[in-house]
């Protein structure tokens, strides 16, 4: 054998080898098979008095006051799901986000270790201009890595 040819045929061993040690770490550590349905869209509650158990460890719990007082600051907690979502090395939320209407106002970002449950508190004030009909929607969005993005919504009146 010439060494050109010696030398295709390591490439393409090590090539292979490094493919197939790839894909048996994935299986290995990505157990769960994933929806890529989930994926398309964001994902919100179909009907509220009949949660599926995806929705409810997934979609966004949002607690708040019912009505806040403009200008002034108030607390906004955020969890994934009813029952909270797990964190582990196959299975997390990378981020949970929270906006006043389309206004972005604060974002966590979590790592998949299993050190952090996915609940967040934000602290958040609404300026008068922010809600000229006396009210603001708060969105809260979450990322999981094998079953997409999930948003929750909450009404509050500002006075």
């Amino acid at each position: 054998m010439n060494r050109r040819a010696f030398l295709k045929t390591t490439v393409a061993g090590s090539l292979v080898a490094g493919f197939a040690g790839t894909v048996a770490a994935a299986e290995r550590y990505f157990p769960d098979q994933v929806d890529m349905k989930l994926f398309e869209t964001i994902n919100r509650v179909k009907d509220p008095t009949k949660k599926t158990p995806l929705e409810r460890s997934h979609a966004p719990v949002i607690t708040a006051p019912t009505s806040v007082t403009a200008g002034k600051p108030f607390t906004v907690e955020v969890s994934v799901g009813e029952t909270l979502h797990g964190m582990t090395p196959a299975h997390w939320i990378g981020f949970i986000d929270l906006s006043l209407g389309n206004e972005p106002a604060g974002r966590v970002d979590l790592q998949p270790r299993g050190y952090l449950v996915p609940k967040v508190a934000f602290t958040v004030v609404v300026p008068k201009e922010a809600a000229p009909t006396g009210k603001v929607t708060l969105v809260a969005k979450q990322h999981c890595n094998l079953h997409g993005l999930w948003e929750g919504t909450l009404d509050i009146l500002v006075t």
